[in-house]
């Protein structure tokens, strides 16, 4: 087992999850085994299908609702990826990305955020390395059948299969956090005690 296999990140209180929601601008995603179930369909032309959730898509709509941006991070270089993207208007997508954790710095860049402002869900072993580098300071989570390894390092581990509504049910947690967040501000704490949420 390699150190990114073997992270795990500290358990957090109520109160820690919450102010690192309110400072979420930006969920990126893995797709296959998160968005898709992890099967595909082949032809003799090659790949033909893949299965996406429609829940999953109004999860992307309510977080931009919220003020908070989608990437996605693949390793795959899929048109129907690519059709799925353009469908859900996610501005930053990222295909064909072998290792995730290199291509973290570029994604922070390009969304113009730091770690602390970043959510991450995925599901394997080419996950670990970026979802061990934003538990640090981000929030992470991964889908119900998502690998061992992944689900005792996470902050949330979803209670939907991936391609069933993991993705929608990610958002809705970190959704009900930030509610929890405005809640505190609105109960008289700090506004800058809770990322600046408002």
């Amino acid at each position: 087992m390699t150190d990114e296999q073997d992270w795990i990140s500290a358990p957090l209180f109520d109160r820690e999850l919450a102010l690192r929601a309110s400072r979420v601008k930006l969920v990126a995603t893995d797709v296959d085994g998160v968005l898709t179930d992890g099967g595909v369909y082949y032809s003799d032309v090659g790949e033909a299908l893949k299965r996406f959730s429609v829940r999953d898509g109004m999860g992307v709509e309510r977080l931009r609702n919220d003020g908070v941006e989608i990437a996605f991070v693949t390793r795959e270089l899929s048109p129907i990826v690519a059709r799925r993207v353009e469908k859900l208007k996610v501005q930053l997508c990222y295909l064909g990305v072998s290792d995730k954790k290199a291509v973290l710095p570029r994604l922070l860049g390009d969304a113009g955020i730091d770690a602390s402002q970043l959510a991450y869900i995925g599901d394997d072993v080419n996950d670990a390395g970026i979802m061990a580098a934003v538990a640090r300071d981000g929030l992470v989570g991964a889908p119900l059948d998502a690998i061992p390894s992944l689900l005792h390092g996470v902050h949330y581990r979803c209670r939907r299969p991936g391609g069933y509504g993991a993705f929608r049910d990610f958002a809705e947690w970190i959704l009900d956090l930030r509610a929890k967040a405005r809640a505190q501000v609105g109960n008289g704490q700090s506004d800058q005690q809770w990322g600046g949420l408002s």
